[in-house]
């Protein structure tokens, strides 16, 4: 143990004293927009600085130009252009910037901080204070822009209390602080070493914002699950009466091989976004990896000594669902604490409730077959009894389980794609007020400017096709305005504002992107030039369509990855065909309550989010690579428990009831604290987080106990001996892999030295 915490304590210290800064980037390069981004910037070049945005608005009645407001307004422009890390202020009067009413007006502020660089607080709050002079004249002034935008941490109040939640759900598993602590130790130190290694590694490659959040809420996730499968077995072993450093040594071999397994399927899927060519996405999925490689990493070898030290003290109490290891307290373990009893004793009470009704009308656990009760412990698990249910009528259940969830994806056919701006932000943020402001007194699309630029290695060229470029946009619908023509100095390009009708984010928005390259070329070539449509708006829309492109051919490589994996793990067709089609269907599920919940706005005010439209265009992508993961870990987690005992006993119906007797109460509480996390991260007020927190936490609530818990021992039990038939000759081919660690030798099954006997293991 102490050999890992010196690792990471030189990844952590290395890390952050190599910090760099993280990107905010969502362009692609070579993308037509950005690539007539990059040539703009070259003919008109801008400082290399910080800006921000002032609205002033009138009160009802008056207008920014009436001698009461037009004195106040003149001197807080003076003012915030005399403080100090202000480099330039635009009168919006002279510009033109005030709306037709006359009572809003958008003034521009240039800082003298570089832009990949934060604005000093103090400059800030200087310029906030330069707006008295306005506000005592009834002005109303909101502060937006890059420089005054709010950056939130990824780490707060709001995952504090899902930490808090997982920690309870650890508590009911385990009925012991120690062994509750463990996961949550290991998986947050797993996530301390990550943002450090991250961190230290911004400085030489770039690194999106939105990476840390998503790997710390991945990293946390998995983290405890993984620790969690692997204490699970071990107070298992240890109840059983295996001495503690066998026990640990076992454990990792079988739920060990299993997490490196099921790691391993989330890390090849999140580092398979880098094949969408969008570095954004490269960036958060390679981060999200790192993260989960690291937990698993953590849960392999600096677990195992914990558990080591920790001794005796994580051997379940007698008498207390063995076999499981949940539910028990260590005779050396601390009692749980009087505030924690009475919610612990109304769970156990519900669930006991939950267990009678799922299990009435026959005696539970019995596979009405061989005889053999599915007990432990002489008790009857919840799972068991819900198994049980589920077996009496396979058919209704597989038939009613599906049609739920198409139902529930049926909204996914409704989903819209966009990059997220200060529109998604909270509305309480002066970034969202000021958008809002903006939008009301402007129009929608003066949020989202485009840009039409002309270039020729002829000035005359240039000047003639603008001219004519300008002219022909008055034809095409969905244009508010047009702006004048603006000549280079080189005079080789020009570059003419449009402002549209509709917001950055609309379809209509993107139709006329589309409208505008296909007129602006024709004009421009026409003219010896040549023309293209440009804008942040324009390299926003072209990250969405590409993207939204990618999607179904990284769903194809997910669905042959999770049918070739399944086939190799358990030998069979059926298991990982029906285990796809589960995930398919979760994928659905999850995208269909995104679009009810951000897009509809259903119950969204309970959620915390603040307005409806468009999800990040990255989401359907990401999610749908970390809930194959996902749902890989708990497909293998329950279906080798299956396996094992058919194997064993050879009878397809009662070993599906003795999976959920091994299997099911550890991927439930697994999938809680999936949730619980996932449902921490959406209270973060991140408008890029939030809906992937959101999908991830209905998507592993609906695969793990709808799908895998209801619908998987419901086609198990149809398919009776079929489920675990594979041809020959596939078999051949196939790669052998011992997913549980059963082909490991065991102390006692090693063969001796002839010369050297090795000493017998302690009993």
């Amino acid at each position: 143990m102490v050999g890992w915490l010196l690792a990471l304590g030189a990844v952590i210290g290395l890390g952050f004293s190599l910090a760099g800064s993280f990107e905010d980037s969502s362009s692609i390069p070579g993308s037509p927009a950005q690539t007539a981004l990059d040539r703009m910037d070259r003919h008109f070049p801008s400082p290399d600085t910080q800006s921000a945005q002032i609205v002033f608005r009138a009160p009802p009645g008056q207008r920014l130009t009436d001698p009461g407001l037009r004195k106040p307004l003149a001197a807080t422009l003076a003012a915030t252009g005399d403080v100090r890390g202000v480099a330039e202020v635009g009168d919006p009067v002279e510009e033109g910037a005030v709306s037709e009413d006359g009572r809003t007006a958008v003034a521009e502020v240039a800082f003298t901080t570089k832009e990949d660089e934060d604005v000093p607080a103090g400059t800030l709050d200087a310029v906030r204070a330069a707006g008295a002079h306005a506000e005592r004249a009834g002005l109303v002034t909101i502060y937006g822009g890059d420089a005054f935008e709010e950056s939130t941490s990824p780490f707060g109040p709001a995952e504090m209390v899902g930490l808090g939640v997982a920690l309870v759900i650890l508590v009911i598993t385990f009925g012991s602080l120690v062994a509750a602590g463990l996961p949550l130790v290991t998986a947050v130190l797993g996530v301390v070493g990550t943002m450090a290694a991250m961190t230290g590694l911004a400085t030489v490659v770039g690194v999106t914002d939105s990476a840390p959040t998503l790997s710390i809420m991945l990293g946390l996730a998995v983290g405890i699950d993984y620790a969690l499968f692997i204490v699970s077995r071990h107070r298992a072993q240890l109840a059983a009466g295996m001495p503690v450093a066998r026990s640990v040594a076992e454990a990792n071999a079988t739920a060990g091989s299993a997490v490196v397994f099921a790691g391993a399927t989330v890390v090849i899927a999140l580092a398979g976004l880098s094949v969408a060519g969008v570095p954004m996405l490269t960036s958060m999925g390679l981060a999200s990896a790192g993260a989960v490689a690291m937990a698993v990493v953590l849960a392999l070898g600096l677990l195992p000594a914990v558990m080591g030290m920790a001794g005796t003290r994580l051997t379940p109490r007698p008498g207390k669902d063995r076999p499981a290891g949940h539910g028990d307290r260590t005779p050396g373990a601390r009692r749980v604490p009087g505030l924690l009893r009475l919610p612990l004793r109304v769970v156990g009470r519900l669930s006991s409730v939950a267990a009678r009704t799922a299990g009435r009308g026959r005696t539970p656990g019995s596979d009405g077959r061989t005889g053999r009760t599915a007990t432990h412990g002489g008790r009857v698990t919840l799972g068991e009894r819900w198994t049980a249910g589920v077996l009496r009528r396979p058919v209704r259940t597989l038939v009613l389980g599906t049609l739920l969830l198409a139902a529930l994806a049926l909204p996914a056919t409704q989903l819209r794609l966009a990059v997220t701006d200060e529109g998604n932000s909270p509305t309480g943020t002066s970034a969202r007020q000021a958008y809002d402001v903006i939008g009301d007194a402007f129009g929608p699309g003066a949020n989202g400017p485009l840009v039409v630029l002309v270039e020729a290695d002829d000035p005359a060229a240039v000047g003639t096709a603008a001219t004519d470029v300008r002219a022909g946009l008055h034809d095409v619908d969905g244009i508010a305005d047009i702006g004048d023509v603006d000549t280079a100095e080189d005079g080789t390009a020009a570059r003419i504002r449009i402002i549209p009708s509709t917001g950055p984010r609309t379809e209509e928005t993107s139709a006329l992107v589309s409208r505008l390259r296909t007129e602006a070329r024709r004009a421009a070539e026409a003219g010896g030039a040549h023309a293209a449509v440009t804008g942040m708006t324009a390299v926003s829309i072209d990250v969405s369509e590409k993207l939204g492109g990618a999607l179904v051919p990284f769903a194809i490589v997910v669905v042959g990855l999770s049918l070739l994996l399944l086939m190799i793990a358990f030998r069979s067709v059926a298991v990982p065909v029906k285990a796809t089609i589960g995930f398919l269907l979760s994928v659905g599920a999850a995208f269909g309550a995104t679009v009810a919940v951000f897009q509809w706005g259903w119950a969204a005010g309970l959620l915390g989010v603040s307005g409806e439209g468009p999800v990040p265009s990255f989401m359907p992508i990401i999610v749908m690579a970390v809930l194959f993961g996902l749902a890989m870990d708990y497909e293998v987690f329950l279906v080798s428990a299956v396996r094992e005992d058919y194997v064993r006993h050879g009878d397809a119906r009662a070993a599906v009831l003795a999976g959920a007797r091994n299997a099911a109460r550890v991927v439930t509480s697994a999938a809680l604290i999936m949730v619980s996390v996932f449902i921490g991260f959406l209270f973060s007020h991140d408008a890029d987080i939030m809906p992937i927190a959101f999908a991830l936490a209905f998507g592993v609530l609906v695969d793990a106990f709808l799908v895998r818990m209801t619908l998987v021992p419901a086609a198990l039990a149809l398919l009776g001996d079929r489920a675990w038939w594979l041809p020959r000759r596939l078999d051949r081919l196939l790669p052998h892999l011992d997913v549980e660690g059963g082909n490991r030798r065991t102390p006692d099954a090693a063969p001796q030295d002839p010369v050297r006997t090795p000493a017998p293991v302690s009993r």
